[in-house]
């Protein structure tokens, strides 16, 4: 294929995170590697101690505030969301930048299963994608202390993502891409409703952010069981139809097949709760209004 029909590189951010990382890191993205126990936050012993004292800190949060007023945050909720569009949305250029001229010069096989499709720039972000993982715990803690209800999907997705993404890097998944940028697209939209919300404006697309994050990963899904199928087929069962090696360990590949199955299944759940009750609610509230309205007319006429 032919290089780009014209020149993007006006568009760039990765000169500004190239200087902003060797200034505040000492190297460049082009000569980044995740090593594990090397990088910060790189091994599975911190990855499991920070998961248990993300929900330490959220029960042991509910308690303390048990007997408490709520607190109102909205100014510094507000803050929070807006730096995560800023850093959700720069993140997603950052790897569109990668990505583009791979996909239009070299493909979708090669940018799904190469394992040269992995290179340090495309680490480097998947690494700082990883690190926001560990800044969104703070979505719940703002939940815990405005005394909000909290859904066992929120939990268990914010607990978990982080180390679906810690598992991802170790085991150099080349097809992380599609799960990150789908999901960073999705956080761009639904931490911009959140900012709003701080703002008292209550967007009439709340019902459509849970719509867009269950199509996100059924997409996910296709790929991941499709590379699952073809990494286990060609390394295993060669007498099995495949397309090619799939760049990936075997664990990395089940884990993240298995984690986004259950995120998709609660996804729906949740949908269904939430929405269908919501409307089964409103058709029941609009058949009682009309019903009173009817006893009031009569009583006026009497």
């Amino acid at each position: 294929m032919s290089a780009l029909p014209f020149d993007p590189s006006f568009l760039k951010l990765s000169p500004y995170v190239n200087a902003a990382s060797k200034a505040l890191l000492g190297v460049s993205p082009t000569d980044f590697r995740y090593e594990t126990g090397v990088t910060p936050l790189s091994t599975w012993p911190i990855v499991i101690a920070g998961t248990i004292g993300y929900l330490a800190s959220v029960f042991g949060g509910q308690y303390l505030m048990k007997n408490r007023e709520a607190m109102r945050l909205d100014k510094l909720f507000l803050v929070h969301n807006i730096i995560l569009v800023v850093l959700s949305g720069g993140l997603l250029w950052l790897y569109l930048e990668e990505l583009v001229p791979m996909l239009w010069t070299k493909g979708l096989y090669y940018a799904m299963c190469d394992a040269s499709a992995y290179t340090q720039n495309m680490e480097f972000v998947y690494y700082v994608n990883y690190i926001i993982k560990w800044v969104e715990f703070v979505d719940t803690w703002f939940l815990v202390a405005k005394k909000k209800k909290l859904e066992f999907l929120h939990v268990y997705h914010h607990a978990l993502t982080m180390v679906l993404c810690h598992a991802e890097l170790e085991g150099r998944v080349v097809m992380s891409w599609i799960v990150i940028t789908l999901n960073l697209f999705v956080h761009v939209i639904m931490y911009t409703y959140y900012a709003l919300t701080a703002l008292k404006i209550h967007p009439w697309w709340k019902q459509y952010v849970t719509t867009l994050q269950i199509t996100q990963f059924v997409i996910d899904l296709g790929f991941c069981y499709s590379n699952t199928w073809t990494h286990f087929a060609f390394n295993y069962f060669p007498h099995l139809p495949n397309y090619g090696a799939c760049s990936a360990t075997d664990f990395a590949a089940i884990f993240g097949c298995g984690l986004l199955s259950t995120y998709l299944y609660l996804f729906v759940e949740f949908f269904q709760k939430t929405y269908a009750k919501y409307k089964s609610g409103k058709k029941t509230s609009k058949a009682g209004g009309d019903a009173s309205n009817g006893k009031a007319e009569g009583k006026k006429t009497k």
